[in-house]
This record gives C-alpha cells, structure tokens and sequence, in this order.
C-alpha cells in the first residue's frame, strides 16, 4: 500500500511539498484550516491533488503516516495536538524535501538580517554562475524545487518554526546572524525555548561542514559550546584573532579560507547591520569556494531587499522609508539606528510580546513624532506616553500616510518600523509595505 502523507496549510510550503510528495508516488491530502489561494488551488488541482479548505477531517489525516506542517501552524493547534497523540511523525516541508537532494544546503537563520543576508548570498551564487536555489521563507518552496529540477545548491531562510520540525535534514553551510527575543508567544514566553530552536541549525553538521557566525552576540558565544558543528567561522566589526571577518581601516578583511578584503564604501549596503549581512554573505560565498573578485562584485551591485530599509519616495523634502518586514524591537532598533534625519516612526499590529524598552533611548534621539498603527494600539500608548511625542492613533494605511504628511516636516523622515506581525489589520508585512507605498504614491 502506497504510503499517505497529510499536509496542514496549503501555502507556498505545504502545496510545493504537496506536488513533491505527489510526484514520489505518495497518497497526498492536504488540509487548510483557512481558506486556499487561487494559485495554490489551481496548483493542487493541476497535479489532481486532494485538498480541503476551511476545516480539516481528522479521518483524512490522521490515517496519514507522515505528516507536512506549515510552519505557520502552532504546535498548540488542536489537530496538531491530535497527531501526537496518535503517533504520527509531524515534519516540516523543508526536512521533506531535504530527503529527495544531494544540493549543497547554504542556510540562514536568525533573529534579523535573515533575508538580506539569504538573498545577497544567492546573488553572489548567480553572479558565479553556479546552479542556485532560493527557499525556504522566500523564493520557491524548496520542495517544488526540488520537484521542478534539482539545483547543486540551496540558499534557504530558516525560521526558528521550520526549525522546530526539523530532525535529519543536514545544513553544509550554517549562518546565524543573532539572537533576540521575538515570537515570546510561541515559545512559552521563554527565551531559551526560542534559542535552543535557533540552534537547531547545527543538528547535523559534520566536520566537513561550516558555522559562520556573529561573535559578538553573547548569547550565540554563551550556546555555541552545547553543541557540534563544522568548522568555527566567526566575524565582528573590530579584529581579533580567530575571525574570518572584521573591519579594518574602512576596509573589511575576509582572512579565510581564501583571503581578501574590500573597502567598505564598495557595498551596496549601508548600515552596520547591513555590513554584518555583507560578511556573512561574503564568507558563505568564500568557503563555497567562488572567486575573490566575483565576491566583491556581487557585493557592490546587489540591489536590496522589498520591504526592509527600501526607500519610497521623497514628497516635499520628506523621505518615506518602508521597513514593514521589521517585524520584530530588534529590527526595528537596526532601522533607528541607520536613520540620519529626524524620523517619524510608525509602529504596531500584532504584537508577539515585545518589549519596547530595547528601541527607547532610539526613540528619544531620533523621533520627532509617532503613529500608531494597529487594531489595539494600547500597550505602545503605555510605553511612549511620556516621551513628549506628538502621536497619532490610526486603525488604516491610508489613515497613517495621511497623518504622517500632516506631521512631517521638510528633512524630516517616514518611517514605517512596526516592530509588529502584521495580522491584525494586513494579510501580511508584504501586503502592509504594498499598501504603505501604494498610499505614499498617491501624495505625489
């Protein structure tokens, strides 16, 4: 009897590790507590898939024998509960697909940085010409990939969820960028809960393999002993011995395996965050053993990532910057950090249990003005109520552009940095940042 795979969410990930499963010869039904988009339903239907949305059959799943969670589902979901109970192994899509390639697997996780350090990284791989993958929390799902026609390299954002249903799938190239509170209330309101699921990375490293990391983050240098790993490639902003990147004399120097260096001015990103970002692509690149020169090239052409730090418009001497995928304080805080004008800053939505006192002394530096922008904007009016702030209250996009022109000033900045999920009042932080510069058009 042909084996039955039941997949829960009917996404990017669950419907490319539907097509996948299918094309193995699996029995594949897949199951979405919420209703399915057109495009994934056309995909399901194409490959006669069966699926569901809106509820889910508990006979249809859980006489599975493997079963596919998104990871957007928490493990707290009643039918999720229901599996354990009976038994059944619950894997993510990307240890699914990690089964059926020989891919070299370059992967990248952490709190902030993940997705410009993941697509400055496949940038350099296609500036080399190699045969290169984007998965994981953006591109393809990396099952439909390997479905589609298997690459000989994966470039792939992992999510402290994708890793928590990770248990075989072995990473040759682990990046962690840094560790700090976010997703408390899928954690348990735990700190190390989140950590140990962060680590997870390491899992299945050989000797062979390579962990490239920040070395100034106490609490990766705190962890980093508990655990194997492949060879140590650490890197900071100021030299020390055992780094394969530091800064020096406005130049970064990349010491191994090959070294090399280039002056900072050369990238194409600014921000201190953004040259952490830059030396983990660079070394990831390095010990995949592409050229020098291609490296540095491919450093000073990238063009950035939508919705993080991405520049709008300037209407009236004022500078509308969308960051909408600053999900979290600490991104938010990177954002701050690299504004060089007054900056009104719009914050809010679902609040995943921040804590705001990490982008306070920010705040009273750099902000001339704040807009709330959430369903339940409460606990930000508790925090920056005494700050001496004009704030607005709004409960819609085209609200919050309105009140932030009202506020701006000529020099002055926008700042859309909501430290906030998006699902309160936006399908997602893309469509929160598509709304956000589809309304600062209109003021031109």
């Amino acid at each position: 009897m042909e084996k039955r795979i039941a997949i829960l969410g009917a996404g990017e990930s669950g419907c490319g590790a539907a097509v996948l499963a299918d094309k193995l010869g699996f029995d594949v039904f897949v199951s979405d507590f919420g209703s399915i988009a057109d495009k994934y339903k056309q995909m399901l239907d194409d490959h006669n898939i069966e699926w569901e949305e809106k509820q889910h059959t508990e006979d249809k799943i859980l006489s599975a024998q493997e079963i596919i969670k998104s990871p957007g589902i928490p493990n707290e979901a009643p039918i999720v509960q229901k599996a354990r109970e009976a038994g059944i192994p619950i894997i993510s899509e990307i240890e699914f697909a990690g089964r059926y390639t020989n891919a070299k697997m370059i992967c990248i996780t952490g709190s902030n940085g993940k997705t410009t350090t993941t697509s400055l990284i496949y940038h350099i791989f296609r500036e080399a010409g190699l045969n290169v993958g984007l998965a994981g929390n953006i591109g393809k799902s990396l099952a439909l990939q390997v479905a589609e026609g298997d690459k000989d390299y994966y470039i792939v954002e992992l999510s402290s969820f994708q890793l928590d249903n990770m248990y075989e799938f072995r990473v040759n190239v682990a990046v962690l960028m840094n560790i700090t509170p976010d997703h408390m209330d899928r954690y348990g309101y735990e700190m190390q809960n989140y950590v140990d699921a962060k680590f997870r990375i390491l899992q299945n490293q050989q000797p062979d393999d390579a962990f490239i990391y920040w070395s100034d983050d106490p609490i990766i240098t705190r962890e980093i002993e508990k655990y194997t790993h492949g060879k140590l490639y650490p890197f900071a902003e100021n030299k020390e011995n055992g780094l394969a990147a530091y800064t020096e004399n406005e130049k970064i120097i990349f010491t191994e395996p090959t070294p090399f260096n280039m002056e900072q001015e050369e990238l194409a990103l600014t921000g201190k965050h953004n040259l952490y970002n830059s030396m983990a692509a660079g070394i990831s690149a390095n010990v995949a053993g592409i050229r020098n020169e291609t490296i540095k090239e491919a450093l000073s052409s990238f063009t950035g990532v939508e919705h993080r730090l991405e520049k709008v418009a300037d209407i009236n001497g004022v500078e509308y910057i969308n960051d909408s995928k600053a999900t979290n304080v600490n991104s938010c805080w990177y954002a701050l950090q690299s504004m060089k004008k007054k900056t009104i800053l719009i914050l809010g939505g679902k609040d995943k249990g921040n804590d705001y006192s990490e982008i306070a002394d920010l705040v009273k530096e750099k902000c001339c003005g704040l807009i709330f922008l959430g369903a339940d904007n409460s606990k930000l009016h508790n925090f920056f109520a005494g700050y001496g702030l004009p704030i607005a209250d709004v409960k819609s996009m085209q609200d919050c552009i309105k009140a932030a022109s009202e506020m701006a000033h000529e020099g002055e900045t926008v700042l859309l940095s909501p430290c906030c999920a998006s699902f309160d009042l936006f399908k997602s932080y893309e469509d929160r940042g598509e709304q956000f510069k589809a309304e600062v058009i209109k003021l031109k």
